[in-house]
């Protein structure tokens, strides 16, 4: 018997926005790429095949999108949380896991990026939202 669990996961969506804790952050702003992971069950969009039975990803990618684009914040951990408390708002998702990088940070050494991740179940992000 299939359970009907699954997921969808959207990989390195890129936006430029402006968040950080330096000034030049704050005023030119930069590259942020996010990952997401929606887990919920599947069961009725596998029946019918139709759209409204599944989580559109066009529309968690606007979501996403206008969450990093239309926003400014000193921390990733509150740009990743207001990308869950968006998804969790408007899709009937079980479990959701965001990953937040920022690419060039601006830290005296050489990285690749600094990446924040936050996963919570729909019951967990209640109860501290």
């Amino acid at each position: 018997m299939v359970s009907g669990m699954g997921k969808v996961l959207l990989k390195n969506m890129v936006f430029y926005g402006y968040h950080g804790v330096a000034e030049q952050e704050k005023i030119l702003g930069g590259r942020f790429e996010v990952d997401l992971e929606l887990k919920f069950d599947m069961k009725k969009a596998m029946r019918t095949g139709h759209l409204e039975d599944t989580i559109n990803y066009e529309e968690v990618y606007r979501i996403v999108h206008d969450v990093v684009t239309n926003s400014r914040y000193y921390l990733l951990e509150k740009l990743a949380g207001k990308i869950l408390k968006s998804i969790f708002r408007n899709f009937p998702v079980d479990f959701a896991r965001v990953a937040v990088r920022k690419p060039n940070a601006p830290l005296k050494g050489v990285l690749d990026y600094v990446q924040i991740e936050l996963e919570s179940t729909r019951e967990e992000f209640q109860q501290f939202f």
